[in-house]
């Protein structure tokens, strides 16, 4: 089944020369947010945050993707598992949307059935009598979890593709880096008035950089690096720094320290991925900015963005994570402005699909990834 779209505007994101954007529906209808919601995030991967919040035996939090609650439960055995959030009794959440707990059982609070770390039902007061009632036959309904070099993810239908698979070579990319090694030392939350595609795909591109950013292109020239050939549902590019620049902040200097796992030239570029659907990842020399997307209306997203640093870093005296936050805040702002204005615009009956340049090669990538998705192949 495909999205109410126009066929022939979704097939021509792949067969334009040169390729084109979405069509309009893409971003501004809310039925088919409604179909990405199913297909793109509840059957495939999503990004929920990192496993650092969920690090003790016990820690528990609810959560939604689409129309399905998720509660992520740390066992006693150290592994981290994912349930539907509804009782199996009468259908209550086990914890509230975005609630978290600490506690060596998961309790409904509607009529106190309680299940064990590992979603086995274990007390279900006044059952003893009824006939046939066993069990062994109403503990959690699982899903699909997986951590991943720090990062969890979720697969809500527990049908997708095995996560290697989901991430492919991206794995490789990201190795020297250590993000799992990594720890969050600051964190912005904004609403923006666009659709997460809008968002990702100014991610995509600096080719307006020069229009909107002139603190970035004081430090990165936007005109350098090159997009990634990627195995897996992800795409992305690199960019240089400038000859001053140690890394992305307003004066180019960096207040942390560089990650040991790189080499002379890692030290000296910046990459950006995208995995899909919802994990933007940039890659500093000295720590690692996300940008996880939660699309909360066709034209409407919540963006959770996470500085990452490394221990040493952390355990400096006075450490301040502001050099790069203040940076990023900044251009955050400009971005979530010329994406709210596209947003009104692909709501405009003057909008069509729009052609893309030959410095829009990754964004190129998402799209198609995108289309395809829309069509029923293989992203």
């Amino acid at each position: 089944m495909t999205p109410p779209l126009p066929l022939a505007a979704v097939e021509a994101v792949l067969t334009r020369p040169g390729g084109c954007t979405l069509p309009a529906g893409a971003y501004a209808d809310d039925a088919v947010l409604g179909w990405e919601l199913e297909h793109f995030y509840a059957r495939s991967w999503v990004c929920v945050g990192r496993a650092e919040d969920l690090g003790v035996p016990g820690d528990q939090r609810a959560l939604r993707i689409g129309r399905d609650g998720v509660l992520l439960v740390r066992g006693n055995d150290g592994r981290l598992r994912s349930f539907a959030n509804v009782c199996r009794h009468r259908g209550h959440e086990l914890l509230a949307d975005r609630e978290s707990a600490r506690r060596q059982v998961v309790r409904c609070p509607y009529h106190a059935w309680v299940y064990d770390l590992e979603g086995r039902l274990r007390t279900a007061s006044r059952f003893g009598d009824v006939p046939g009632f066993d069990a062994a036959d109403h503990g959690l309904v699982p899903m699909g979890v997986a951590e991943w070099r720090g990062w969890v993810f979720v697969n809500a239908s527990g049908d997708a593709e095995p996560f290697e698979r989901h991430a492919g070579t991206l794995n490789d990319l990201v190795a020297a880096h250590e993000p799992e090694r990594l720890a969050v030392g600051a964190a912005r939350r904004y609403e923006v008035a666009a659709n997460w595609k809008v968002i990702a795909e100014n991610y995509h591109e600096c080719y307006h950089c020069p229009s909107i950013h002139p603190e970035l292109c004081r430090v990165t020239p936007p005109l350098s690096g090159d997009s990634f050939d990627p195995v897996g549902a992800w795409a992305g590019g690199s960019m240089e720094l400038r000859a001053h620049a140690a890394t992305m902040s307003l004066t180019g200097e960096a207040g942390g320290v560089v990650l040991r796992g790189l080499d002379e030239r890692a030290r000296r570029e910046v990459l950006y991925v995208d995995l899909f659907p919802n994990l933007l990842i940039s890659l500093h020399p000295d720590y690692v900015l996300t940008h996880r997307l939660e699309p909360l209306a066709a034209g409407r997203t919540l963006v959770e963005c996470q500085w990452l640093f490394p221990p040493e870093a952390l355990a400096r005296p006075g450490f301040d994570p502001s050099y790069a936050v203040d940076f990023w805040d900044l251009t955050n702002a400009q971005d979530w402005h010329a994406c709210e204005s596209v947003q009104r615009g692909v709501g405009s009956r003057g909008f069509s699909q729009g052609p893309l340049s030959t410095q829009e090669e990754s964004l190129r990538r998402f799209l198609e990834m995108v289309a395809r998705g829309y069509l029923g192949a293989s992203r």
